[in-house]
This record gives structure tokens, C-alpha cells and sequence, in this order.
């Protein structure tokens, strides 16, 4: 590791908010030595509790986001928040940026903001984002929330990265709900109904109860469903004792961890293993003759990867 690089880790490690942008840059665009920074930050995590945020577009999640992250602060409590907006199909960047509705407690002392991009990531989340809220856990951020894009169940990725999940629908979305309910209604360890100031709220809230009667998961009666008014700041201080209720109970599962771990191992492991792949076939003329041989019908594809595969294995 370099001089340079050393001393903008330990520059952020002292509480420098520059240096810590500019190590999440470097990561988010996988830069040379982004590596080195990952496993010389390691053991100054596990600290950081982390919150996923989901739910369909129009739930008001950002305008949630920012009343929690203030709640929080009120709390004495250091945040990092993580949002997380669709792909540029161009520049691969983030298409809404740092979110204008999040200017405000972006200049708040102790919160961080960043935007991600998914990069076309199934299932919302991109491997960088995991990487990014190790460098917040060790910068010393005591609650990372992640906002999803909130595209649908596409977003259950989010579990696997979160301590808890919190899933923000509105009333009147009967039919979101039924949409839904697939995949992120699965996921949720408390369920959030904002706007409830409106009609129907009430009926959102029936609506989820009865779906969770029908759930076959083990503990699904027991999740929590408030109702909050984000936009007041209605049911936020509730939201906030309810969810560390969840983190307090999560860490108690050990079993739970080792599996997180065990699925992030498997990711990272997917991802070297096409990388090493992808280097090898560029550098191997075989994989022009095979192009030709598909394109011909001489061959079908699928023998022609059991091959490849093969001969790595081998």
C-alpha cells in the first residue's frame, strides 16, 4: 500500500469527512488500491448497526429517511445514509444524485449522505454498497440506513445487508401491495405505513396483518406495523424504539450472521471467479471459434460452456 493511500485511511479514521468521500469514490469506481483499503479498514468494523429502507416508488422513503436520520441525531447518534437511485445506462453513475430532498440533512453534524448506483446489480444493491458501509462502520457511523431505489421485489437484496429491514407502503395501494407481496412483503422486520394522514390508512394497515396471517414464515404475527406521517414527523420517535427492539433481538442470532457473512463470501467469491473467467477467455482464441460455431448452429452453447467449465475444473 502506498504512503498516499495509507495516510488518507488514517486521515478518515481521525474523523476527516474529505478523506472518507474520497475513499468511497475510489471504492464505488473500484480504483487501484481500493483492495488494500478493504482489508486495512476490516478490523475496525462490526460496530455500525445497518437499516434497509425499501418500498414502492411513492412510498416516501426519502422524505422518511431524512425524519429518521433526524430523530437519530436527536438521539446523539451518528448516521450514514445510503441511497441508492437507478443506474445512468451511460456513465453507470447515479442518476438522481445526492437527492435535493436530502440537502438538509446532508449539512447536519454527524450525518453523512452518499448516492449509489445499482449498476444494473439484481437485486438493487451493488457489491460496492456493501463495501461502503464498512468504510462508514469504520469511520465510525453508529447507524448506516440504506434507501433503496424501491423498484419492487427486485430490492430483497437488501436482507442481506441490512440488520433490519423496514418496509414503507402507503394507503391506498391495495394493488402495490398485492404486486409486491412476492418479494420485498417477505422480507420486512417492521412494516411502516406513511402518509397516514390519508384516507385508508387503516385498510393498508388491515391489508398487511391479513397477509402476514397467510404467511407461512415463523415469526411473521409478530411484526411490528406503525403508522407514521412523515412529512410531520408523526410516528418517527416510535419507529426509532421499535427498530432497535429488532437490532437488540437480531444480534442475539448468531445463526443469522454466519449466514450473512456466508452469502457475502459466496458473492465475492461469483464475482473473482468471473473476473478470472473473463480474463482468461479474452486472452484465448477458442472463444472467437466458438462465437462462429453458435452463430453457424455447428453448436448449441450449452456444451460449449460445460467445456469451458470443464477445463477450469480440471
Amino acid at each position: 500500500m502506498t504512503k498516499e493511500l495509507e495516510d488518507l485511511i488514517n486521515e478518515m479514521e481521525e474523523g476527516s469527512v474529505r478523506a472518507l468521500a474520497r475513499l468511497i469514490t475510489m471504492i464505488e469506481n473500484r480504483e487501484k488500491g481500493w483492495l488494500e483499503v478493504m482489508k486495512a479498514i476490516f478490523p475496525n468494523t462490526g460496530r455500525a448497526h445497518v437499516i434497509g429502507i425499501t418500498g414502492p416508488p411513492g412510498a416516501g422513503k426519502s422524505t422518511l429517511t431524512d425524519t429518521l436520520t433526524c430523530e437519530l441525531i436527536a438521539r446523539d447518534l451518528s448516521v450514514g445514509v445510503i441511497a441508492v437511485d437507478p443506474s445512468s445506462p451511460f456513465s453507470g453513475g447515479a442518476l438522481l444524485g445526492d437527492r435535493v430532498r436530502m440537502k438538509e440533512i446532508s449539512t447536519m453534524k454527524g450525518v453523512f449522505v452518499r448516492s449509489m448506483a445499482t449498476r444494473g446489480a439484481m437485486g438493487g444493491l451493488s457489491l460496492a454498497v456493501r463495501d461502503v458501509i464498512k468504510v462508514l462502520d469504520a469511520f465510525g457511523k453508529d447507524i448506516i440506513l440504506i434507501e433503496t431505489v424501491g423498484v419492487g421485489q427486485d430490492e430483497v437484496d437488501v436482507v442481506k445487508t441490512a440488520d433490519a429491514v423496514m418496509v414503507v407502503c402507503v394507503p391506498g395501494m391495495g394493488d402495490n401491495i398485492q404486486a409486491i407481496k412476492a418479494g420485498i412483503m417477505e422480507i420486512a422486520d417492521i412494516f411502516v405505513v406513511n402518509k397516514a394522514d390519508r384516507e385508508g390508512s387503516e385498510r393498508a394497515v388491515l391489508d398487511i396483518r391479513l397477509m402476514l396471517n397467510m404467511s407461512t414464515e415463523k415469526g411473521s404475527l409478530n411484526i411490528p406495523i406503525l403508522k407514521t406521517v412523515a412529512t410531520k414527523g408523526e410516528g418517527i420517535a416510535e419507529l426509532v424504539t421499535n427498530l432497535f427492539e429488532v437490532l437488540e433481538s437480531q444480534e442475539r442470532e448468531t445463526s443469522w450472521r454466519e449466514e450473512r457473512i456466508r452469502e457475502e463470501l459466496m458473492s465475492l467469491l461469483d464475482k473473482a471467479i468471473a473476473h478470472h473467467v473473463h480474463v482468461k477467455l479474452g486472452r484465448n482464441s477458442k472463444l472467437d471459434t466458438a462465437v462462429k460455431q453458435v452463430l453457424a448452429r455447428e453448436r448449441d452453447p450449452y456444451s460449449i460452456v460445460q467445456e469451458m467449465v470443464a477445463s477450469f475444473v480440471h
